[in-house]
């Protein structure tokens, strides 16, 4: 249990920071990200939408919110990781970074849910032993 709380940390953290770094990148407007939008069709504005989005993402995966959040944090990113590597694919342009996000995301997703679960088992109080 304590090696998976470890590796989900690790995990969650380095996609947290990823998305962290890909959010300033978009909310700066690098002349990168601004020339693969530009290459990609997006309009620029689409920078400000989505480097919003990764930042507040970012913050609910790591932050002590409710499950609902992360929950939300989660299934956002799955639409987003999803979405690029369609279009990167259409696009042909290079996809194996939204791949490797969706990676880290859905391995993050799955230890979340498991050590989740084993919190919450080992935190309910002991039942009554009922003898006849």
């Amino acid at each position: 249990m304590k090696a998976q709380k470890i590796i989900y940390w690790v995990i969650t953290g380095l996609l947290a920071a990823g998305m962290i770094m890909s959010a300033f990148m978009y909310l700066t407007k690098s002349p990168e990200m601004l020339g693969a939008f530009q290459t990609l069709g997006f309009p620029v504005y689409f920078l400000l939408i989505l480097g919003s989005a990764k930042l507040l993402g970012a913050i609910a995966l790591v932050a002590p919110v409710g499950n609902r959040i992360k929950e939300w944090a989660y299934a956002g990113f799955m639409f987003t990781f999803i979405g690029a590597t369609s279009t990167h694919l259409f696009t042909h342009t290079p996809w194996i970074s939204p791949v490797v996000f969706l990676v880290l995301l859905t391995t993050s997703y799955v230890l979340w849910i498991k050590v989740r679960t084993a919190s919450d088992i080992s935190h309910q109080p002991a039942g009554r032993v009922h003898t006849a």
